[in-house]
């Protein structure tokens, strides 16, 4: 079947035809609802080729991360082609790797495919290279920041984050809170302990010990770090954990300790990694980074930068609290 073809059974001409199946505006709505039912009734598919020359699109997006394991990068790319899906576009996935040769032969590539705008993922929050703004595509960078005030990235709001998950600890009643975080070379372990530290210090309290416990993203380390938490602050009644795979470790230390979870200590962490949060016994409470709403955010906003409206700098996509079993029983 041809264009042709469905214009004739449509009872329209051949532009009017084309003008209705590329979603123009200046067709009538009855017109364009006659055009799509006679198109889908013929199973007529467009030309991508043809209508790449026509429009100057090909309906196809690039999309390069750096996280090896897809912990972040495969939720970003659901909720990306959530967005796409409506307008019958492509994603090409591609991993670089943490390698900057390998990043830069995936853009050449992608470009070479004429796709019509990037997203760029990161593995860390750390701000990253921009690519530069000289590409012929626009770019939007999600999770890791672009370190180009010009570039426009989303990012999960860590710091909210954190105030999210002490301030929940705090309304159960509990008041000798422990914060066992990850990397401190990391920005969102920073983030994460500042949300903690801004809530703690507005309600007039602080952390049990004075200072948060820096270590690893690991469950080795979130057990030997809560012996030493409960050794150094026997009193403690909760613990914010800097994600899930150093809850696992803590609820396995207090076990160890003879500590009930949440009865004598709540835990509270982030991430909301399924087989971590939904695994543990109990079920962890977590801090949710929204990763599909980035994908979904992101993508509407490399549209939007493809129609002409272009923004700059830094967007934060809030993030959510999962409640479960390990801050209150029988969650």
């Amino acid at each position: 079947m041809t264009l042709r073809d469905v214009a004739q059974l449509a009872g329209v001409s051949l532009s009017t035809a084309s003008k209705a199946l590329n979603g123009r505006t200046d067709v009538h709505p009855e017109t364009r609802r006659r055009v799509l039912d006679t198109a889908e009734r013929l199973s007529f598919k467009a030309n991508s080729s043809a209508r790449a020359l026509h429009t100057g699109r090909t309906g196809t997006l690039g999309l390069i991360t750096n996280d090896l394991e897809g912990r972040f990068s495969i939720p970003i790319l659901m909720g990306a082609e959530d967005a796409a899906g409506a307008g019958e576009m492509s994603i090409f996935l591609c991993d670089a790797r943490e390698d900057a040769i390998r990043e830069s032969y995936h853009l050449r590539a992608l470009l070479s495919r004429q796709v019509d705008g990037l997203i760029i993922v990161g593995s860390r929050t750390d701000p990253r290279p921009s690519l530069g703004h000289e590409l012929p595509v626009p770019v939007v960078y999600a999770y890791a920041p672009s370190d180009s005030p010009e570039d426009l990235s989303v990012v999960p709001d860590n710091v909210a984050g954190g105030r999210a998950a002490v301030e929940h600890l705090v309304s159960l009643g509990r008041r000798r809170i422990a914060h066992i975080a990850g990397d401190r070379s990391w920005v969102a372990a920073r983030d994460r302990v500042d949300g903690v530290h801004d809530y703690l210090t507005e309600q007039g309290l602080e952390l049990a010990g004075g200072r948060p416990h820096y270590g690893t993203w690991s469950e080795g380390w979130g057990r030997g770090a809560v012996r030493a938490v409960i050794e150094a602050t026997p009193d403690v009644d909760a613990i914010v954990c800097g994600s899930d795979q150093i809850a696992r470790g803590v609820l396995e230390g207090l076990k160890g300790l003879g500590r009930r979870v949440p009865e004598d200590v709540a835990l509270v962490s982030f991430d909301n990694w399924e087989p971590f949060a939904r695994g543990s016994v109990p079920q962890l409470t977590s801090v949710d980074m929204n990763f599909e709403a980035m994908g979904r955010r992101a993508a509407q906003k490399l549209f939007a930068a493809m129609s002409g409206k272009v923004e700059q700098g830094v967007l934060t996509q809030p993030c959510r609290l999962v409640v479960r079993g390990s801050s209150i029983q029988g969650a």
